[in-house]
């Protein structure tokens, strides 16, 4: 069994050899003939914008961190240290959306993203500096710890003498992707090489197509024996050859017949492959067709659909990676039951201006939101309290929520004391009358109402 395990290895464990890198599949080499590389990969038109756009989302989602409250409510924790780096400016060189976007665009391409952790001496963040997937290295020490181990190159934002630099779980903040080991992730462009492989074999066909001037090749027939053919191919391709050579008038020597070879775009489904290979690298990184460009399959009716989608089933997932990460990374024991990371995506699911203000009408009407929470919401100046913008209102009177029902209430016990007071009125008469005959029931009711007219 040794013998054959060794001739005959499995197909779905692909081995792990990228140099630089021990958590990564094997890039290289392609079904399709074209090495595919994190970097080559970028330069499909596809992948960019897919990279792009989710990057870019990512990075301009409003990130806060939020205080828990005694009375369960959220708050803004502005004095925190924390709020200004994940908000403004993870370090000196770097705004907010410059530094997700980095880490977003890591993330997609090798499937993990880190980041160096900057303390002082009082334990305290003051930066974060991202750091490159391909030159980290995750591993255990004899204890089995977590380290990392980073080699260091020249276009480091830190220098240091040492080439290879040992970090702990504590100075790294690791956002990982989507992996086997639930530690470190593998490469979507890895998992993926063959597809996109095949779309830079389309995309240099069409370019060296159209560099031939649209024309297919062909074949240099001659009756006899040539004594030197190279000569005669180079000469031909120099005059006839490329673009800038097209639809010029060929003089072939004495007994030389030029024969084309026709195969067509269309017989070879170029454009056809192409739109494909756009839609699986889309379905690659789950972002809508129309969101890269292509609408073929996109009306008004269902790409707002398309669009909440995008953010539930592929943002929100990120999203979530992102949240966690940073609270298990910059946030201590003792803080993470009181502060929490969030990203804001209630700015990709507003809807149109119309549908806004049907729910804030809603809202405003049934006595869950105010006029500053509206305001807020929209981006507009707060109203005073005094000028009653933090009042909640209910449908009907608009009363104030504190005062709804007061008076029904009133009136209630206003007739409940008009009806106390009319009965002890009607034992004083009785008291006073001693008797009392049909005549005078009759007199003290209708002096009853009348009463009970005054009162009211």
């Amino acid at each position: 069994m040794s013998i054959f395990s060794g001739l005959f290895k499995s197909r779905d464990k692909p081995a792990n050899r990228t140099p630089g890198s021990a958590y990564s599949f094997f890039l290289g080499g392609t079904t399709s003939g074209k090495a595919v590389t994190e970097r080559t990969a970028m330069q499909m038109t596809a992948v960019y914008s897919c990279v792009r756009v989710l990057a870019e989302a990512v990075a301009g989602l409003p990130l806060h961190l939020y205080r828990v409250r005694d009375d369960g409510g959220k708050e803004k924790a502005l004095d925190h240290p924390l709020y200004r780096l994940l908000h403004d400016e993870p370090n000196p060189e770097m705004s907010s959306f410059v530094l997700r976007e980095t880490l977003m665009t890591h993330l997609l391409l090798w499937g993990n993203a880190y980041a160096q952790i900057i303390r002082n001496g009082k334990n305290e963040i003051v930066a974060l500096y991202p750091l490159m997937p391909n030159k980290m290295t995750v591993d255990r020490d004899a204890n089995g710890q977590l380290y990392y181990s980073y080699n260091r190159g020249s276009d480091e934002a830190i220098r240091d003498d040492r080439s290879m630099v040992i970090l702990r779980p504590s100075d790294v903040l690791h956002i990982p992707g989507l992996g086997f080991d639930g530690l470190v992730r593998y490469s979507p462009i890895a998992m993926a090489k063959n597809a996109i492989g095949m779309a830079i074999a389309c995309e240099e066909y069409g370019a060296k197509f159209f560099a031939n001037g649209a024309a297919p090749g062909g074949v240099l027939e001659h009756p006899g024996t040539l004594k030197d053919p190279q000569r005669i191919r180079e000469s031909w391709q120099a005059a006839f050859g490329g673009s800038s050579n097209s639809n010029k008038v060929a003089v072939l020597e004495e007994g030389l017949k030029y024969t084309p070879i026709a195969i067509s775009p269309e017989q070879a489904q170029f454009l056809e492959t192409r739109k494909f290979q756009i839609n699986e690298i889309s379905r690659i990184f789950r972002v809508p067709p129309h969101m890269v460009g292509d609408l073929e399959k996109s009306s008004f009716s269902n790409i707002e659909q398309q669009s909440l989608e995008f953010v539930k089933y592929t943002l929100d997932p990120w999203v979530i990676r992102w949240e966690q990460s940073i609270t298990r990374a910059l946030l201590s024991h003792e803080e993470k039951s009181r502060y929490f990371v969030k990203f804001n995506l209630e700015g990709l699911l507003r809807g149109d201006y119309q549908s806004r203000m049907n729910g804030y009408a809603i809202g405003r009407q049934n006595g869950w939101m105010s006029a500053n929470d509206i305001r807020e919401l929209e981006n507009l100046d707060r109203i005073p309290a005094e000028e009653g913008g933090d009042l909640y209102l209910v449908n009907g009177n608009m009363l104030t929520l504190k005062d709804a029902g007061a008076f029904a209430n009133t009136d209630e016990r206003k007739e409940e004391n008009s009806d106390e007071e009319i009965l002890e009125v009607e034992e004083q008469d009785s008291e006073r009358s001693g008797e009392s005959d049909t005549d005078g029931r009759t007199d003290a009711v209708s002096e009853r109402h009348h009463r009970r007219g005054k009162l009211v």
